[in-house]
């Protein structure tokens, strides 16, 4: 009875944290231009407007191409910064993973009011490019995290091998540690995409109305009146992130992902 109790207890507070999700989908599927849920009628015109509007479908492109590249640029300075501080066993080496973390445990407000500042000292605000490197600034933390904890998973021994047999720095990168966290740091680019795409404040602050991505085009579209397609674009989003985080959780060591560390024996 009491394992009946603690199922029904998860599974209620499952429904209530899915309920606006589960109104959203249905929004989104209203025949006419209507907040009415449960739906009246059913179309899926508005999904098809995300990619056949061209407004909708320029934000979708931005975004995407916002998202991949901040991403990447991200892993850029996780990878060298996650090698040093393995390597680099020391106390005054954690300054800068300090300095990693920084830009993601502060309140994304502060962060894009810092960006801001810098981008209209240096005369760039605006320009589509800062957008990319103020989220790889943001998001920096999110591969910089897996990586550390995929060298941590990393047998020290295999590195000693590998120097005893005189391969240098770089070989041993390539060929026995890159291997070993590769799946790291997929899993790395996953989480700063996924967030990347659905941020709206710090690129709403670094590029303003010059580079829509799909969060400013909600932004934008709701002084107009509302229409489901932003819905749709929510449900996308939803879609998006958990194909993402599925294929990260099927192909990858989720637990370790997490921080779990496995048995060492």
């Amino acid at each position: 009875m009491t394992s009946l109790l603690k199922r029904l207890f998860f599974f209620a507070v499952g429904l209530f944290l899915a309920l606006p999700l589960i109104v959203v989908a249905g929004v989104s599927i209203n025949e006419k231009q209507t907040l009415a849920f449960p739906p009246q009628g059913f179309s899926l015109s508005w999904y098809s407007e995300i990619f056949t509007n061209p407004e909708w479908r320029s934000a979708l492109v931005a975004s995407l191409t916002l998202a991949a590249t901040s991403a990447a640029l991200a892993l850029v300075i996780a990878l060298p910064l996650a090698w040093f501080l393995w390597r680099r066993v020391a106390p005054w080496a954690n300054i800068f993973q300090l300095l990693g973390v920084a830009p993601f445990t502060l309140p994304p407000v502060i962060t894009a009011l810092g960006l801001l500042t810098f981008w209209a000292t240096t005369g760039f605000y605006g320009q589509p490019w800062t957008a990319a490197i103020s989220h790889a600034i943001f998001f920096v933390t999110l591969p910089l995290v897996t990586l550390s904890l995929g060298f941590s998973a990393i047998d020290r021994s295999l590195v000693e091998a590998a120097a005893t047999m005189g391969a240098d720095d770089r070989v041993i990168f390539r060929t026995v540690v890159l291997p070993l966290i590769l799946p790291y740091i997929v899993s790395g680019y996953a989480f700063a995409f996924v967030l990347s795409l659905n941020e709206y404040i710090v690129a709403y602050m670094t590029v303003g109305f010059t580079m829509e991505t799909l969060p400013i085009k909600i932004f934008n579209a709701l002084r107009y009146g509302y229409t489901p397609t932003m819905a749709s674009v929510t449900v996308l989003f939803l879609a998006i992130a958990a194909l993402v985080f599925g294929l990260v959780a099927r192909f990858g060591d989720l637990p370790k992902l997490l921080g779990a560390m496995g048995d060492e024996r």
